[in-house]
């Protein structure tokens, strides 16, 4: 496999991918839907994460005939019943900008008490390759709780990030180190069991 498609839209989370699988795969080229002019994109109809990563994945994955990874997942609160969960991106109804969902979040939290301000990020990868018949999937986690302000340090195409604080560290997702972040972060979690499958299938 010396070139592998990343099935997003989202330049951050891509970015964030790219430089995961550089230390993962550093043998595979890795290749954005902007590299290959593709900017349409399926319904996102599944019910889970797994489905719309399944989804997205054999999506690109046969238009491009590159083996294709697909993540989805998103911010999962306890006392809403599991909301925005899979709509993480569309809560208000429709695809939202940061600060709107930001905003979203915090109005929906207002009457909710700390001790009842449980989360977490949770996140599927999905990978497929459409000319050897392989796929694979991998799920991650990380826990904390929803603040009651949201921090005015963000990353764009995060925004749950800005009001989100992390177990353990008691400082919002954001606000981690790089060496805090990577110990915690959920996608890092999923690449690695993915990343240890490819070399058995292409090394």
């Amino acid at each position: 496999m010396s070139k592998l498609l990343i099935a997003t839209h989202n330049k951050a989370k891509f970015e964030e991918i790219k430089h995961f699988l550089g230390l993962l795969l550093p043998q595979a080229q890795i290749i954005s839907l902007s590299d290959l002019n593709i900017t349409y994109e399926p319904d996102e109809t599944g019910k889970t994460f797994f489905d719309n990563a399944k989804i997205k994945a054999e999506y690109y994955g046969k238009i491009s005939l590159l083996p294709t990874l697909a993540d989805d997942g998103g911010l999962v609160i306890d006392s809403l019943g599991g909301e925005p969960g899979v709509k993480s991106n569309r809560w208000p109804g429709h695809r939202g900008s940061d600060k709107e969902l930001i905003t979203y979040c915090m109005d929906r939290m207002k009457k909710i008490e700390k001790q009842n301000r449980t989360a977490r990020f949770e996140t599927c990868l999905y990978f497929y390759d459409h000319l050897n018949k392989r796929s694979t999937f991998a799920s991650g986690a990380v826990e904390g709780i929803i603040s009651e302000l949201s921090t005015k340090n963000f990353v764009l195409g995060y925004p749950y990030r800005s009001v989100f604080i992390v177990d353990g560290f008691n400082k919002f997702y954001t606000d981690l180190s790089e060496e805090e972040h990577e110990k915690i972060n959920h996608r890092l979690k999923a690449l690695n069991q993915i990343a240890q499958k490819l070399k058995t299938w292409y090394n």
